[in-house]
């Protein structure tokens, strides 16, 4: 078996499944937001919940419209603070107590072997750490939240191995828009992805975070980095202990192999109005830009913030562009004060955003008028995503991003490397 059927053989309590097995699995963890939530305790109602299955197990994370920005998504975080304390849910992250729902799973739930949904559809970047992580709707959610388990079809696999290592400014944000490039959006419609070879195990878990995260964006069920030495370093860290390794068998099936070659690979784009619609930055010229944005749960972690401020620091963002840094949770924000990161953004003329969802959404900071331009570290550039459908995103890395920030318009950020 390939690592995603061991997790999930163990879930469901078999010796052995095979892709297309109808499973029943024990949920690990359970994940819901500002957004998914109040619609879970909706349901979990109308299904006679008195309460939930697990305290432990459930975590409630206020990120999209943080803090609240209207009548409604306060009425929203009311429901969801009742709910929490009325059900004894500790782990529930208020505002200025959390930041990305993704970002804190990863800084102090997820663990390897792991079976978690989350009410969010980037639920498959905890596949960074080795769990088989996957969004699911709200009234799935709410049937966890009364019986702790759900059915599933075990997903055909496909191994991607990246050989060599990537060359910086290129970035793991540039090798999956590229994979997402090659696939198409419904190209892993209903896979899971296993991401190997020896670019992907040099990578921090912060970059596997970032690949993992986007495999939803060409259909996939859910991504995966098989676990090593650096993911028991990231989870020793944060003390994210006991933890066990679930490793593939040495003849694991997989539907189908693809490598790519490390070094090959540029600095991408996609353009709008689809993730799929990926160019090398290189061959994307003059377009020029009103926003640009570093944040969200792709790319909203301490090592992004790193590459940006690189590039930023002593220079100026271009007048008339506006520029928002985002950090991911508190925990990154505080990190990125002591690195004197914050002051290098605002130095260059950036906004720093508290800790939450941001523009990615579309409903709170950072949205654009008709007939603008965004490029963006976000994951997603559909019509409207971003405000006006009048609106065009382009997604890229943060050092992409940074770069086009100076010169207001979509850079390669070769151009600033010493």
């Amino acid at each position: 078996m390939n690592i995603i059927e061991k997790i999930m053989a163990k879930a469901s309590g078999r010796k052995y499944v095979n892709a297309g097995d109808i499973i029943e699995a024990e949920i690990d963890k359970a994940m819901m937001n500002d957004i998914t939530a109040p619609l879970a305790v909706e349901a979990f109602k109308e299904m006679g919940g008195k309460e939930v299955w697990k305290k432990d197990r459930i975590i409630i994370v206020l990120d999209h419209l943080v803090p609240a920005n209207s009548e409604q998504s306060a009425n929203l975080h009311r429901i969801l603070r009742t709910f929490a304390n009325n059900q004894g849910i500790k782990n529930f992250y208020d505002v200025g107590r959390g930041g990305v729902c993704h970002q804190i799973m990863m800084e102090n739930h997820a663990k390897p072997g792991e079976m978690i949904v989350g009410a969010d559809s980037h639920t498959c970047t905890y596949g960074a750490v080795g769990a088989f992580a996957t969004g699911i709707g709200s009234t799935e959610i709410a049937s966890v939240l009364l019986t702790g388990k759900l059915w599933f079809k075990v997903p055909k696999a496909v191994k991607i191995i990246v050989n060599g290592e990537l060359k910086p400014p290129v970035a793991p944000k540039d090798l999956i828009l590229y994979t997402i490039g090659q696939f198409k959006a419904d190209g892993a419609t209903y896979m899971g992805i296993n991401f190997s070879g020896d670019a992907v195990h040099k990578m921090s878990v912060d970059g596997r975070m970032t690949i993992c995260n986007m495999v939803v964006e060409m259909g996939a069920k859910n991504g995966i980095v098989e676990p090593d030495d650096r993911t028991a370093e990231f989870l020793k860290a944060r003390k994210l202990t006991p933890f066990g390794f679930v490793k593939e068998d040495p003849d694991a099936e997989y539907d189908r192999v693809v490598e790519y070659e490390a070094p090959e690979l540029e600095s991408m784009v996609a353009l709008p109005p689809s993730v799929d619609n990926v160019k090398p930055v290189s061959e994307v010229r003059n377009v020029e830009i009103d926003q640009a944005v570093i944040g969200s749960c792709t790319n909203g972690r301490l090592e992004d913030l790193r590459i940006a401020a690189k590039i930023l620091r002593g220079r100026k963002v271009k007048k008339g562009v506006r520029a928002l840094v985002i950090p991911a949770s508190q925990e990154v924000y505080m990190e990125a004060m002591r690195e004197e990161l914050l002051e290098t953004f605002i130095d260059s003329g950036v906004l720093v955003c508290n800790p939450n969802c941001g523009p990615c959404y579309g409903g709170h900071l950072g949205l654009l008028a008709a007939g603008e331009s965004c490029v963006s570290s976000t994951n997603r550039n559909f019509i409207g995503r971003m405000g006006s459908p009048k609106a065009m995103v382009y997604l890229a890395s943060p050092a992409t991003v940074a770069a086009s920030a100076v010169t207001g318009k979509i850079t390669d950020p070769k151009v600033f490397e010493a």
